[in-house]
């Protein structure tokens, strides 16, 4: 996006990557489907990125989600909204549209070089932007090297965290031969007085899903001071008054307990994650039941490894950097995307913030050359 803009206005680009092809982030990322943007009011989208909101900001008013998806259709990718309000490209994947766009690209004069990998700061180019991204993609060049050049070179970086990433829980192996692989339904799932609803899915090494990438900052946070655990509300759109009539009102004398708690609408899989929370003791009052499927606890004992996770949290501190994304110590070096430390999380955000910075900083360093 970088070299667009600036070729666009007129200057000479290249762009480099240490792969031997371009796009590889995005052809990864659109495996399962290209989430380029979310359809929602400005203000509540720019509150997504919590503390990292005004590194990303500026750039975001100026190329918002409705560039974003204009810049797309004029590639030929006709986007739409989905239910969830995440904005795809009609063929879902990014094969087309990134081979539309390297099209673009040449056709505005940009030359490639691929198989170049980034070695550290030099003066060879008359204007420099870096997207050498966080340290969650390692098997496309996102490994997060780059920190120790710029740390050598006197720059604050805060250290790359795991973003988007699953939490690691403590499965007993009789849960896991059952529920591996099966999602919650229609859960809230709460840490330290935050709380987002979904659909978190139960892995072997813990839970996954939009929930728990939601409240990963405070779960990295509360990681920081303890072991904390997750509450999961299994029945979130029930007060627990109404949760413990529930039970009490289908309950039968012939009922197991499990068979019992199913009967009041509670899945095999909550059942489940109840026995887990109760060392397989579950209680047989109404008013304890109800509170427990009301706050079932789950020990955290870590978040999955950043080679795994979605996206990194950290990077280039923000007094480091310009309203432009440009280095304040290196005139004519620009950072984009996931290096300055900002967070977001999943839903388009992520792909939104890269563009944006991207084509903040492109269109500045053409500037920056015409003056």
């Amino acid at each position: 996006m970088a070299a667009e803009a600036a070729a666009a206005a007129g200057a000479r680009v290249t762009v480099r990557d240490q792969r031997r092809s371009f796009g590889r982030t995005l052809l990864l990322a659109g495996r399962s489907g290209l989430n380029l943007t979310h359809d929602e009011p400005l203000e509540t989208f720019l509150g997504r990125y919590s503390t990292g909101r005004e590194l990303v900001e500026p750039a975001i008013r100026a190329f918002p989600p409705s560039a974003v998806r204009a810049w797309a259709d004029e590639l030929g990718a006709d986007t739409f909204v989905g239910s969830s309000g995440r904005v795809f490209p009609a063929a879902m994947r990014a094969t087309a549209l990134v081979r539309a766009w390297l099209v673009r690209l040449a056709d505005l004069g940009v030359a490639f070089e691929p198989a170049t990998p980034w070695s550290g700061f030099d003066d060879t180019s008359e204007h420099t932007v870096l997207a050498l991204g966080g340290a969650s993609w390692p098997q496309v060049g996102g490994d997060g090297s780059w920190v120790a050049v710029f740390r050598a070179a006197g720059f604050a970086v805060d250290p790359l965290v795991a973003s988007n990433a699953g939490v690691e829980v403590e499965w007993s192996a009789p849960l896991l031969d059952r529920f591996e692989g099966t999602p919650l339904k229609n859960v809230a799932v709460s840490i330290d007085g935050e709380t987002v609803r979904g659909e978190p899915t139960i892995t072997a090494a813990g839970l996954e899903g939009g929930p728990i990438y939601a409240l990963g900052p405070r779960i990295r946070a509360a990681l920081a001071r303890a072991r904390p655990s997750l509450e999961i509300d299994l029945q979130p759109d029930l007060p627990e008054a109404d949760l413990a009539h529930r039970l009490a009102g289908r309950r039968r004398s012939k009922d197991s307990l499990s068979t019992w708690l199913r009967r009041a609408g509670l899945q095999p899989v909550a059942v489940a994650i109840m026995r887990e929370a109760t060392d397989n003791r579950l209680p047989t009052s109404v008013d304890t039941l109800a509170a427990l499927a009301k706050a079932v606890p789950l020990p955290v004992r870590g978040i999955a490894s950043i080679d795994r996770a979605i996206s990194s949290a950290g990077g280039v501190a923000a007094a480091e950097i310009d309203e432009t994304g440009m280095l304040r110590r290196r005139p004519g070096t620009w950072v984009v995307g996931e290096m300055s430390a900002w967070d977001a999380p999943t839903g388009g955000y992520l792909i939104q913030a890269c563009l944006s910075t991207g084509r903040r900083a492109g269109t500045a360093a053409a500037a920056l050359r015409a003056d």
